[in-house]
């Protein structure tokens, strides 16, 4: 697994990243050596904050946590991708290593039972035509609507589909189209 290091308002001593490498490294077993993580670390109103993103098999896996002690953080967001990758492991097994969900030695045998895998169920579908507009006309639509994000064609791109999204920041996302 590779690992980067980003620290956002704060400077941390060499030992942070070193326990952070070593509680990531625990993932290693589900994904093999061709993996990137990018750890993050930030102060924000005096809550330590670590933010892991696992990108393999092109799949993303993001924890975010934010504690009064950063290795509390990092073990956290540890934790948080475990679970998100025990909780989809039948969805997950064809894009992680053959062994991943072998138990092995070190797991404890008082491990909590993992909850029944639920399927994703489509609740409701709609159908509309996408006009092409400009970004500000998207957002602005977007807000019109009180939605978190509006899909729409974009005209700063030719006509390829985009949408447009409220961050927690209170700013706004892009994402569009490659092709």
């Amino acid at each position: 697994m590779r690992f980067q290091y980003a620290e956002k308002k704060v400077t941390l001593p060499e030992s942070v990243h070193k326990y952070a490498e070593k509680k990531v490294m625990k993932l290693e077993r589900f994904f093999g050596d061709d993996a990137d993580a990018l750890v993050t670390f930030s102060v924000e109103k005096n809550r330590n904050k670590a933010e892991i993103t696992v990108h393999a098999v092109n799949t993303y896996f993001r924890a975010s946590e934010s504690t009064s002690d950063m290795y509390a953080s990092i073990d956290a967001a540890v934790t948080t991708i475990e679970r998100q990758i025990r909780k989809n492991k039948t969805r997950l097994a064809r894009r992680l290593r053959q062994d991943a969900f072998v138990r092995t030695p070190d797991e404890t045998s008082f491990a909590p039972e993992e909850p029944e895998e639920k399927t994703f169920e489509l609740v409701r579908t709609k159908k509309f035509n996408m006009k092409p507009m400009t970004r500000e006309e998207a957002i602005l639509q977007m807000n019109l609507l009180e939605h978190t994000f509006f899909a729409f064609r974009d005209e700063d791109s030719g006509g390829a589909f985009a949408v447009v999204y409220k961050r927690t920041d209170g700013g706004y996302g892009l994402i569009e189209d490659t092709e």
